[in-house]
């Protein structure tokens, strides 16, 4: 427990317990001056409620407004870091673009893309931090956006590490979705990130499609482990720990689901991995093409 949750908790037991004795000897003379009966019970209770009500107001505003500045003033740090942080990791991603076309040296170009790959990570950490952070802090609307463009926008991501991997898409209608776009994005990326990283298989395929208010995401990569589908959205899993990344994207991924009303399961076998996202209580309008 951080001591900012302690002084918490102290403060407050000790107002209630102020609070409580206050009300009770008020109770006690209400009762000596008036009488406890029938007619003087409900008079009794509700001044007793609102008096306790009233000061218990008036003294927790005086004790915790520090605390609660304390709280505003690291919620502002933390964004203006944020913010700083993302200036650097594009100055790297945009030298290391430019190098790239200049230097010829095997040696150098394996130490410049081993540079890149890192930022790439530190770059993902990053979009992941604030993404959590914001949604800590800020309140998130839903939005209403197509599922078709955010999935183009997953796509163009990948197009640097898809490599040989044949990516397809099929959406037999235009589907509109109501939720927090930011956060199904990331779930896109992740699925997307993650059918591309374990996909095997030489000139692999990941398949997109939509049916019956269902998303999948099929790759031909190897069969899921059955001891493995039960953890494998446990922060910090990786099937495979020769695999870069920090094991986060899939508890990411079930997170968002479990909090947006999203069933996702999982279909293994030797052609491939399905992930499974029902939609359903998302989708705001199909219609034809």
């Amino acid at each position: 427990m951080n001591y900012k949750k302690r002084n918490f908790l102290i403060s407050n037991s000790i107002v209630v317990l102020f609070v409580l004795l206050l009300s009770l000897l008020l109770n006690f003379y209400l009762t000596s001056f008036f009488g406890f009966n029938q007619n003087t019970f409900i008079f009794i209770t509700i001044s007793v409620l609102i008096f306790g009500l009233i000061l218990y107001l008036s003294l927790s505003k005086s004790i915790f407004q520090p605390l609660f500045k304390s709280d505003e003033n690291l919620q502002k740090t933390v964004k203006e870091t944020l913010h700083e942080l993302n200036i650097p990791i594009s100055t790297i991603n945009l030298n290391t673009q430019m190098l790239e076309k200049k230097i010829t040296d095997e040696k150098a170009l394996k130490r410049l893309n081993r540079i890149k790959k890192a930022s790439n990570e530190l770059l993902k950490l990053y979009e992941n931090m604030e993404y959590q952070i914001k949604k800590e802090i800020d309140k998130i609307d839903n939005t209403v956006f197509s599922l078709k463009h955010l999935i183009e926008n997953s796509l163009e991501k990948v197009e640097d590490i898809k490599k040989d991997i044949e990516i397809s898409v099929n959406l037999d209608k235009e589907v509109e979705l109501k939720t927090d776009i930011n956060g199904f994005g990331k779930v896109l990326d992740n699925l997307l990130a993650n059918a591309i990283k374990y996909n095997l298989k030489e000139n692999g395929i990941v398949n997109i499609s939509f049916e019956k208010e269902k998303l999948i995401f099929f790759n031909t990569g190897k069969e899921i482990d059955t001891k493995n589908l039960f953890i494998i959205f446990d922060k910090y899993f990786q099937e495979n720990s020769a695999n870069d990344g920090f094991g986060l994207g899939l508890s990411m991924v079930k997170e968002f689901c479990d909090q947006n009303n999203i069933l996702i399961q999982i279909e293994s076998n030797k052609k491939g991995n399905k992930f499974i996202l029902d939609l359903k209580n998302i989708v705001l309008k199909s219609r034809n093409l």
